[in-house]
């Protein structure tokens, strides 16, 4: 957050600002936490890999599909569900992902998949899946307690499964990708503490319409579903995300009725990376031509960085920052989630 927001007294009881701009050394201490962990279970005849995980804790899941999926042997499966795979067995790894410990569902589907004889290791910061993994003496990466909320530690709960993924042998270089995401965190970072620097700009000229997050392919995938989470959670808007190619097969139809009515709610951003396959771009391109009349508006925002996890983080701050800013300029406390917190009481009751 700049000084002279400071000064006008943002409303951000959790101080969110400061943990986004946090997170180059966040994706550091995770780093080296998951380093540190000892009784790996061994990978040898490892024929697939899930991460199970909900919410802020299930996106470090898809941030490692869309990251070491390209480089790893077996399959990765990301599974947000109470259930866990049928596939899953004594030649599967599973990580389980709850920043709480808490999770209900991840709870459940990692006891199924204790019960079914899958090679387990649990990434938590304490909470009944961490007692769990003691009691079922499998490794457990600690992750920061001090994080404010589970949102906010999307490199504690997704640079773990990286680094377990190399100390494995299932996927090699990441150890150099995480570094590199470092090194482009710190450079946007710097970026985006000065007033009238992009992120806030973009907030502003979303404004009240509800923004819509395309990105492409697997990446551009896990960024939009990452920027789409942080509107809601963040300034609790609505907002939506998908990905090309799959929406150019369906979604864009839906955009040939109700113009007049479609261009006075939605902004549509695109997510671009470096990464994207050709065809890919000249989707983009369609799209844009194809929806301008009925949106309001079209950003694209690119991202930079040394390799895919670098351009992906580097869009996730980007991301971050937009909805901070928008929540600030919305006069809405990013932090608390009281809705969410109602619907844990109400499953409780």
């Amino acid at each position: 957050m700049s000084a002279d927001q400071l000064a006008a007294g943002v409303l951000d009881t959790l101080d969110m600002f400061g943990v986004a701009f946090a997170l180059p050394e966040q994706l550091a201490t995770a780093r080296d936490a998951a380093a540190a962990v000892e009784g790996l279970p061994p990978a040898d005849g490892v024929t697939s890999v899930a991460i199970l995980g909900m919410g802020g804790s299930g996106i470090g899941g898809d941030v490692c599909a869309a990251v070491a999926g390209p480089r790893c042997p077996v399959p990765i499966v990301v599974s947000k569900h109470y259930e866990c795979p049928g596939f899953v067995g004594p030649d599967t790894l599973v990580i389980a992902v709850s920043f709480s410990g808490g999770t209900e569902e991840t709870i459940a589907a990692a006891t199924a998949a204790r019960e079914a004889g899958a090679r387990l290791v649990v990434v938590a910061a304490g909470g009944e899946l961490a007692r769990l993994a003691a009691e079922w003496g499998v490794p457990h990466v600690p992750v920061d307690a001090s994080i404010p909320m589970p949102r906010a530690g999307i490199g504690a709960v997704s640079i773990p499964l990286l680094v377990l993924l190399e100390r494995l042998g299932l996927a090699d270089g990441l150890s150099e990708q995480v570094d590199a995401a470092i090194a482009q965190l710190e450079v946007r970072r710097e970026q985006l503490r000065v007033p009238g620097n992009p992120a806030e700009r973009l907030a502003a000229r979303i404004g009240r319409t509800l923004p819509l997050v395309y990105g492409g392919g697997p990446l551009g995938e896990a960024a939009a579903w990452r920027w789409k989470g942080q509107f809601n959670e963040n300034p609790k808007v609505p907002s939506w995300s998908n990905r090309i190619p799959e929406l150019t097969h369906n979604e864009l139809a839906g955009w040939a009725q109700h113009g007049d009515v479609t261009r006075q709610v939605f902004t549509l951003l695109f997510l671009r990376h470096d990464f994207e396959h050709p065809n890919v771009g000249r989707r983009f391109e369609f799209v844009a031509a194809a929806c301008d009349e009925v949106v309001s508006d079209i950003h694209t925002v690119r991202a930079e960085g040394d390799g895919p996890l670098a351009q992906l983080m580097d869009l996730v701050m980007q991301g971050d920052l937009v909805t901070l800013h928008l929540a600030a300029q919305s006069g809405v406390d990013p932090g608390p989630i009281a809705v969410l917190d109602d619907l844990k009481r109400w499953l409780r009751g």
